[in-house]
């Protein structure tokens, strides 16, 4: 949880009455964030634009290493000789999944 210095949250009546100046707050890096309050709930964040572009640009990292992982697994799996490949049943019995009773009916 992200934690707010008192002079960092504003109610969303104060922020509208001073936006002029906590934008420049946060522009001039003052404040690095506003928490904007509506009935005493924080319902908003600002931030500068360069801390924003800077959260997208980590997302766009994760997003992209996220999928060269699951690209590289596909690649492996698909090096994988069929010989060694596992059934769902004999899956489901190395796992317990599938309960004697199931077992004999199949």
């Amino acid at each position: 949880m992200v934690k707010y210095a008192q002079n960092e949250l504003f109610s969303i009546t104060d922020f509208t009455k001073q936006i002029g100046s906590a934008v420049s707050s946060i522009k001039e890096h003052s404040l690095e964030k506003i928490g904007i309050l509506k009935n005493n709930k924080l319902e908003a964040v600002v931030i500068s634009t360069d801390e924003y572009e800077r959260l997208k640009e980590l997302e766009e990292m994760f997003e992209l290493a996220e999928h060269t992982q699951i690209y590289k697994t596909i690649q492996q799996r698909k090096e994988t000789p069929l010989s060694e490949y596992v059934s769902m049943q004999d899956m489901g019995k190395k796992s317990d999944i599938i309960r004697e009773k199931r077992r004999k009916s199949l």
